[in-house]
């Protein structure tokens, strides 16, 4: 029976994946398609899918990797930021460099034996439609619960209340790395608030980026100051009632006891 090792480079921000050879092939495709819709076709993707990679990517990113721009072949209009395109440069270096190494491992692969045991890291997996990542800059503590103050991409900031027993076991304190999770259909979208006050806590406020329709609900994704991107599932009538579309302001609303927050194992 012959052996042989394999190995494949991911990228992680504070334990959550950034990416690895799929997306940078993605990102490498808008690149050279110029377009989100060509760019999945060539990468066997689907355009909600290649879309939701590339939004996850910028918000764990800390800035954009993509960015819309005018024209574009098939008229998708969107590239690489420089730091997108440095990303897929570097990446595809430290690639080659890792297979150079598994393959050298694997050339000595008749040496183990054949009870050699394999060991699975087992990654975390979420339903949460948004997650980004950021550093503690406030911490208030109560009797029972704590309020958590997560600033991400492009300065924003997330409010959350946790119990103090779990903020204690996250070790939570000023400075600290974490990340934040709110499912999509917590957020409620809002437009021409004004100076209408708000029991909820987050309010972030940006352009709609993208409106997936769907026979029932919506799918919408707004694009926040920095490059940041939180999505919310919404009915089809509220969408038609508020008139979204892609260009038009509109603002993400979500209790702070929405919000979950973790931090890398």
């Amino acid at each position: 029976m012959s052996m042989e090792l394999q190995g494949n480079v991911w990228m992680t921000v504070d334990g959550q994946k950034l990416g690895g050879q799929d997306r940078v092939a993605l990102l490498a495709a808008v690149a050279a398609e110029g377009s989100i819709t060509a760019a999945a076709k060539a990468v066997g993707m689907s355009y909600k899918g290649a879309w939701d990679a590339i939004e996850a990517m910028n918000n764990l990113a800390g800035e954009p990797l993509v960015e819309r721009a005018a024209g574009g072949k098939g008229g998708g209009g969107t590239r690489l930021t420089a730091r997108g395109a440095q990303l897929v440069e570097n990446f595809r270096k430290i690639d080659a460099a890792h297979q150079e190494f598994v393959a050298h491992l694997s050339s000595q692969s008749h040496a183990l034996a054949d009870d050699f045991l394999l060991i699975q890291r087992m990654k975390m997996k979420t339903s949460a439609r948004n997650q980004f990542s950021g550093k503690v800059v406030a911490l208030k503590q109560g009797a029972v619960n704590d309020e958590v103050v997560l600033e991400i991409a492009g300065g924003q900031q997330l409010v959350a209340t946790i119990t103090r027993d779990s903020s204690a076991s996250l070790g939570l304190a000023v400075g600290v790395e974490a990340f934040a999770l709110i499912k999509a259909s917590s957020v409620i979208v809002a437009t021409e608030l004004g100076d209408v006050k708000l029991s909820a806590r987050n309010r972030l406020t940006g352009q709609v980026s993208r409106v997936q329709q769907g026979a029932v609900n919506t799918e919408v994704s707004i694009e926040l100051p920095g490059g940041a991107t939180i999505a919310a599932i919404v009915t089809k009538d509220s969408s038609d009632a508020l008139a979204l579309a892609v260009g038009a302001e509109a603002s993400a609303i979500f209790k702070a006891s929405s919000v979950i927050i973790g931090t890398p194992a």
